[in-house]
Protein backbone atom coordinates (compact mmCIF):
# COMPACT_ATOMS: atom_id res chain seq x y z
CA UNK A 1 0.00 0.00 0.00
CA UNK A 2 3.04 2.24 0.05
CA UNK A 3 2.23 3.27 -3.54
CA UNK A 4 -0.71 5.23 -2.12
CA UNK A 5 1.85 7.51 -0.46
CA UNK A 6 3.57 8.52 -3.69
CA UNK A 7 2.55 10.61 -6.71
CA UNK A 8 1.78 8.69 -9.90
CA UNK A 9 4.08 9.45 -12.79
CA UNK A 10 1.12 10.86 -14.76
CA UNK A 11 -0.16 13.23 -12.03
CA UNK A 12 2.03 16.10 -13.17
CA UNK A 13 3.59 16.68 -9.78
CA UNK A 14 6.66 18.92 -9.80
CA UNK A 15 8.94 18.40 -6.83
CA UNK A 16 9.35 21.49 -4.69
CA UNK A 17 6.18 23.19 -5.96
CA UNK A 18 3.80 24.05 -3.13
CA UNK A 19 0.21 22.92 -3.60
CA UNK A 20 -1.05 24.91 -0.61
CA UNK A 21 -4.09 26.93 -1.63
CA UNK A 22 -4.87 24.79 -4.68
CA UNK A 23 -8.53 23.84 -5.15
CA UNK A 24 -9.20 20.10 -4.82
CA UNK A 25 -11.70 18.51 -7.20
CA UNK A 26 -13.15 15.05 -6.71
CA UNK A 27 -14.61 13.27 -9.74
CA UNK A 28 -17.98 14.84 -8.93
CA UNK A 29 -17.14 18.30 -7.63
CA UNK A 30 -15.03 20.48 -5.39
CA UNK A 31 -14.12 19.31 -1.88
CA UNK A 32 -12.02 22.22 -0.64
CA UNK A 33 -8.51 23.65 -0.70
CA UNK A 34 -5.10 22.23 0.13
CA UNK A 35 -4.14 23.36 3.62
CA UNK A 36 -0.88 21.39 3.84
CA UNK A 37 1.01 18.99 1.69
CA UNK A 38 4.01 16.73 2.03
CA UNK A 39 6.39 15.51 -0.64
CA UNK A 40 8.20 13.19 1.76
CA UNK A 41 9.15 9.94 0.03
CA UNK A 42 6.82 7.17 1.16
CA UNK A 43 4.42 9.57 2.89
CA UNK A 44 3.39 12.16 0.29
CA UNK A 45 -0.09 13.48 1.00
CA UNK A 46 -2.45 16.42 1.08
CA UNK A 47 -4.41 17.82 4.00
CA UNK A 48 -7.55 19.39 2.57
CA UNK A 49 -9.66 21.97 4.38
CA UNK A 50 -13.21 21.05 3.37
CA UNK A 51 -14.74 24.26 4.68
CA UNK A 52 -18.46 23.86 5.24
CA UNK A 53 -18.72 20.80 2.97
CA UNK A 54 -17.92 18.35 5.82
CA UNK A 55 -18.62 20.72 8.70
CA UNK A 56 -15.20 22.33 8.52
CA UNK A 57 -13.23 19.10 8.89
CA UNK A 58 -9.91 18.40 7.29
CA UNK A 59 -9.30 15.25 5.25
CA UNK A 60 -6.01 13.50 4.56
CA UNK A 61 -5.53 12.31 0.99
CA UNK A 62 -2.57 10.09 0.09
CA UNK A 63 -0.76 11.36 -3.01
CA UNK A 64 -1.80 8.16 -4.80
CA UNK A 65 -5.36 9.51 -5.02
CA UNK A 66 -4.22 12.42 -7.21
CA UNK A 67 -4.99 11.90 -10.87
CA UNK A 68 -3.79 15.26 -12.17
CA UNK A 69 -2.35 18.56 -10.99
CA UNK A 70 -3.12 21.64 -13.09
CA UNK A 71 -0.70 24.43 -12.16
CA UNK A 72 -2.39 26.91 -14.52
CA UNK A 73 -5.71 26.76 -12.65
CA UNK A 74 -4.10 25.74 -9.34
CA UNK A 75 -6.31 22.67 -9.15
CA UNK A 76 -5.61 19.17 -7.85
CA UNK A 77 -7.87 16.49 -9.34
CA UNK A 78 -8.58 13.43 -7.20
CA UNK A 79 -9.76 10.13 -8.67
CA UNK A 80 -12.33 9.52 -5.95
CA UNK A 81 -15.89 10.77 -5.44
CA UNK A 82 -17.00 13.22 -2.78
CA UNK A 83 -18.82 10.42 -0.92
CA UNK A 84 -15.71 8.22 -0.95
CA UNK A 85 -13.70 11.05 0.57
CA UNK A 86 -16.44 11.93 3.06
CA UNK A 87 -16.66 8.29 4.21
CA UNK A 88 -12.90 7.82 4.61
CA UNK A 89 -11.42 7.25 8.06
CA UNK A 90 -11.46 10.49 10.00
CA UNK A 91 -8.32 12.61 9.75
CA UNK A 92 -6.25 12.44 12.93
CA UNK A 93 -3.64 15.18 12.90
CA UNK A 94 -1.70 13.54 15.73
CA UNK A 95 -1.55 10.05 14.21
CA UNK A 96 -0.97 10.71 10.52
CA UNK A 97 2.75 11.25 10.90
CA UNK A 98 3.55 8.79 13.68
CA UNK A 99 1.12 5.85 13.64
CA UNK A 100 1.79 3.31 10.88
CA UNK A 101 -1.49 1.48 11.62
CA UNK A 102 -3.47 4.65 10.97
CA UNK A 103 -1.64 5.19 7.68
CA UNK A 104 -2.27 1.55 6.67
CA UNK A 105 -5.97 1.92 7.51
CA UNK A 106 -6.25 5.08 5.44
CA UNK A 107 -4.30 3.66 2.50
CA UNK A 108 -6.35 0.45 2.66
CA UNK A 109 -9.55 2.45 2.46
CA UNK A 110 -8.46 4.36 -0.63
CA UNK A 111 -7.05 1.22 -2.29
CA UNK A 112 -10.39 -0.55 -1.80
CA UNK A 113 -12.20 2.45 -3.30
CA UNK A 114 -10.16 2.82 -6.49
CA UNK A 115 -12.03 3.85 -9.61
Amino acid sequence: MSNMWGYSTTAGHAEGVSLVGYTVEATDGSIGKVDKHSDDVGSACLVVDTGIWIFGKDVLLPAGTISRIDPDTETVHIDRTKDQIKNAPEFDKDKHLTDPRYREQLAGYYVSHRP
